[in-house]
């Protein structure tokens, strides 16, 4: 598989592991709507956080949240906006992104960004 690919289910690994003991409970990974998806859809008292996993094995192009762009949060919010249409238990969510820089021979490095907005 592609180096990126891997890398990518490599940061969604760890992004389930981080968020699992900071007190989430995962609900969803790769959450497809259309052409729209959520990388993980985790509760956590009772209310959805939809997060966008960012990963580099390198600071060569910036630090991964940098790459999360306005057009990237409307798509998130639309797919979230289908989420909560599917789900109509839940009335409110949350929009975080979780970065991770990883490095040879350390442990990564992780900025979780909560409550994200336009």
């Amino acid at each position: 598989m592609a180096f990126h690919i891997d890398l990518g289910k490599k940061g969604e690994q760890l992004a389930e592991e981080f968020l699992l003991t900071k007190g989430f409970s995962i609900l969803h990974r790769n959450w497809r709507y259309s052409h729209y998806e959520i990388d993980i859809i985790a509760l956590k008292n009772e209310l959805p956080h939809f997060i966008e996993v960012k990963i580099r094995s390198s600071r060569q192009f910036g630090e991964p949240e940098e790459s999360v762009t306005k057009k990237k949060i409307r798509f998130l919010l639309q797919a979230a906006e289908q989420f909560l249409f599917q789900h109509p238990e839940f009335k409110n969510f949350q929009l975080d992104i979780l970065s991770i820089n990883l490095y040879p021979d350390k442990e990564p490095e992780y900025f979780f960004i909560e409550d994200v907005y336009l």
